[in-house]
Formats: C-alpha cells, structure tokens, sequence
C-alpha cells in the first residue's frame, strides 16, 4: 500500500493533462468521455474479479463503476443540452478536444521507480481487456449518438461548424480502420513477452505482450 499511496501523491503532486483549459464546453466534454471510460474500466475489472473468484474486489470496482455511471450522466445531460441551445459551440469544442485527444487524468502517474508507469499499467490494461483501444472508439462513438451530433443542421452551423461536425462523425471510422491496420500488422510481426515488475504489488513482474 505504501508504493500506492507515493504513486496518488506524486500524481497531485503532477497534475493532469486536460487538454480542456479553453472554456467550460471543452471540460464538460472531458469529464463525459473519461467518466465513461472509467465506468467500462471499473465494470470490467469487477467482471475479471469475479471471474477470478475475487467476490470483494468484484463488489468493490462495481459500486466504483456505479458511481462513474451517475457521473458520466451527468456530464453528457449538460453536454446534451449545450449541444441544444448552442450547436455551433459545442460541435466546434467536440471536435478541439477529438483532435488533441482525451488523456486519463493518471497519465502522469509515477511511483518513483518506473518512469514509464502509465504505459505500463495501459498495457496490462489493454491485454486483460480491462481498457482497450477499441472502447475510446466506442465511447465517442456513444457520445455522438447521445449529443445528434450527425442530426445537427448543416443551415445552423458556420462553415467551420459543419467542418467541425463532419471531422467528428468520420473519426470513429477512422479509428477503426487504424485499428484494423494495426491488428492485420500484429498478425504478420513476430511479437516479444517482456517482464515489468509493478511496485504496487511489491515488484511482482507482469507479462506484457510487445509488438
């Protein structure tokens, strides 16, 4: 717990990449989509505890995930309603943050010993299919949907705003062609296991599958 405690303050200690400084619509549009993210990643590890026979751990992340939920819910009611009496503003704003792109608040997480934590514990995610790339497909796709962001009227917006609105219903399509690019290249590249041990778990190493 102690390796724990040193990686939560170093990271207050850090701070977060927002990428959501400009105005309030770009930090409604961060809290929706990485509470969103939160709420899959917590709903799945209670499914991997219990799958494991780890009944707390599994009552634990779900009552987490729970509350995620009712945040995520929030956060997309407002966006929903920005996205009603200001269109222009908020597809303009969509598209600012899809372009620099939603970072987890814990991507500058260290414990003091591995520098390159956050791309470690990603990795591990990704393979016990914890977070993966797919869900931050998903997730906008979700929010597109919950937003109309396709049924925004091109006559209400300004050139830029139909700019804005086209590049964000094309992206996740875009997303996903990456992602089959990138899964046909695994396929045809021979792929390496490498050990990272994890203080949090008192140096345990972790088997992390590297391309």
């Amino acid at each position: 717990m102690r390796q724990v405690e040193r990686t939560i303050h170093n990271l207050i200690r850090s701070g977060m990449v927002l990428n959501a400084a400009r105005s309030p619509y770009h930090g409604f549009i961060y809290v929706a989509f990485q509470e969103r993210a939160t709420f899959i990643s917590h709903g799945n590890t209670a499914w991997r505890a219990k799958e494991n026979g780890d009944v707390a751990l599994a009552r634990i992340c779900g009552a987490i995930a729970a509350d995620e939920k009712r945040h995520e819910l929030a956060y997309t009611r407002i966006m929903a309603k920005l996205f009603e009496i200001d269109p222009e503003g908020a597809v303009r704003a969509l598209a600012y943050m899809m372009r620099c792109r939603i970072v987890m608040p814990a991507s500058l997480m260290t414990d003091g010993r591995d520098g390159d934590l956050f791309a470690h514990y990603g990795a591990v995610a990704h393979q016990a299919g914890i977070y993966t790339a797919s869900d931050y497909r998903v997730i906008l796709e979700h929010l597109i949907k919950q937003w109309g962001v396709e049924e925004l009227v091109a006559a209400g917006l300004s050139d830029e705003g139909r700019r804005a609105r086209d590049y964000v219903c094309t992206l996740p399509q875009k997303i996903r062609r990456l992602e089959e690019k990138a899964h046909e290249r695994s396929r045809h590249k021979a792929q390496r296991t490498t050990s990272i041990p994890f203080s949090w778990i008192f140096d345990r190493p972790v088997s992390i599958t590297v391309a």
